[in-house]
């Protein structure tokens, strides 16, 4: 254990709550977070809100983040990727749409997909996207799960790719 209940762990993690590979697998419990203990605290984008529940730093999360997204009516974030991280999403109520660049150049063309609740959207690594909620009067709430232990949000000035492309290796 990183230190006593009222310390906080040496990762940074939160009061009470060892590092998750200074318990042994035969003692480490299971965490309940209420929505009352949803954290805003997290990577933003313009236009939504994302609040962590599951992270390195609530529950000393190693390999995932989770965490709810709420997109108000008539609102759309800003142009961002999510870096490295692999982004699962489960559409709860409203109907979001997911903007995203398909081709490239000059034959890229925007696709929105058009989303109800029960519906599941999968990001890749490094892919620009927005979400818009184009319904006037419902807020929009979606669950997001990511292969990092925290939320990485990457805004950026449109939906063109400008970064680096590796062509090769693990993560293509």
């Amino acid at each position: 254990m990183s230190g006593p209940a009222d310390d906080r762990p040496a990762d940074g993690g939160r009061p009470g709550v060892p590092a998750y590979g200074d318990v042994d697998p035969f003692h480490r419990v299971l965490h309940h977070v209420a929505p009352a203990g949803l954290d805003p605290e997290t990577a933003q984008s313009s236009g939504m809100r994302r609040l962590a529940a599951i992270s390195g730093k609530s529950v000393g999360a190693r390999r995932l983040w989770m965490g709810q997204t709420l997109v108000s009516p008539s609102m759309a974030s800003a142009d961002h990727h999510h870096g490295a991280s692999e982004t699962a999403i489960y559409i709860v109520s409203g109907r979001p749409e997911f903007v995203f660049l398909e081709g490239e150049g000059d034959q890229a063309r925007e696709v929105r997909v058009r989303t109800a609740p029960g519906d599941y959207i999968f990001v890749p690594p490094w892919v620009p996207h927005r979400e818009e909620n184009p319904d006037p009067n419902l807020e929009a709430v979606v669950v997001i799960a990511r292969s990092t232990q925290e939320a990485v949000v990457i805004n950026l000035p449109d939906l063109r790719w400008a970064g680096p492309v590796r062509t090769t290796g693990p993560e293509t």
